[in-house]
């Protein structure tokens, strides 16, 4: 059954004005991005340098984004729970998926000790295939209803991966394990404040999702 943006905002808003800031806590996001080698900081960057007599120049994000790779990143308000990154010449499916909800179940009984989870994802194929389903309830993962074409109201979207490719501008990369280590490295250094305000904002967008029956938020 199809989530309603302009059903499920009230019902969200009316467990935080409940709630309060309990509500929040529990909320679990995650999501994947493209990560890439080279993402220049402006358009003088992004030329190629080429002789006079060289053919017209042609910008050098074309080639950076066939190098990237896939990260798919959980947080919550303290921080991040677990992330990966998807091996070349792999994709994400509902069986590679299920591999990281199992993983991603053991990490919270590590750093979360078993802490009261929502999982709030996306309703990309993966996440909502039968498969996926049978385990999450298997992993007992309960998840928060999210309407399909919404990352307003994704905090990874509106949030953490703008930041994170804002502090990437500019950066080189020569392989994998470059970007890698520097996402982990950038993720281990946001406070714990960081994550909790990006979470926050959600209540605004639900807001404003419902003063505007259920149209899209912008930034």
């Amino acid at each position: 059954m199809k989530v309603q943006r302009k059903d499920m905002c009230p019902q969200l808003l009316e467990r935080y004005n409940a709630e309060r800031e309990a509500s929040l806590q529990c909320i679990l996001t995650g999501d994947e991005s493209w990560v890439h080698y080279y993402d220049p900081e402006c358009i003088a960057q992004s030329i190629e340098y080429r002789h006079k007599t060289s053919p017209s120049p042609r910008k050098f994000k074309v080639v950076a984004s066939a190098r990237k790779i896939l990260f798919t990143v959980f947080w919550d308000m303290e921080g991040v729970v677990h992330m990966e990154f998807l091996e070349q010449g792999q994709t994400v499916n509902s069986e590679r998926y299920i591999s990281t909800l199992r993983a991603l179940k053991l990490r919270l009984r590590r750093v979360r000790h078993d802490k009261d989870s929502i999982l709030q994802h996306d309703n990309a194929r993966p996440h909502t295939s039968r498969q996926t389903h049978h385990a999450l309830r298997q992993l007992e993962l309960t998840t928060l209803p999210h309407p399909a074409h919404s990352p307003d109201l994704a905090p990874s979207d509106y949030y953490l991966f703008p930041q994170l490719k804002k502090y990437q501008k500019g950066h080189h990369y020569d392989n994998d394990e470059e970007v890698i280590a520097d996402v982990r490295r950038w993720c281990r250094g946001q406070s714990s404040e960081f994550f909790a305000d990006g979470v926050r904002q959600l209540v605004k967008r639900w807001r404003l999702c419902v003063d505007r029956n259920g149209y899209y938020v912008e930034k």
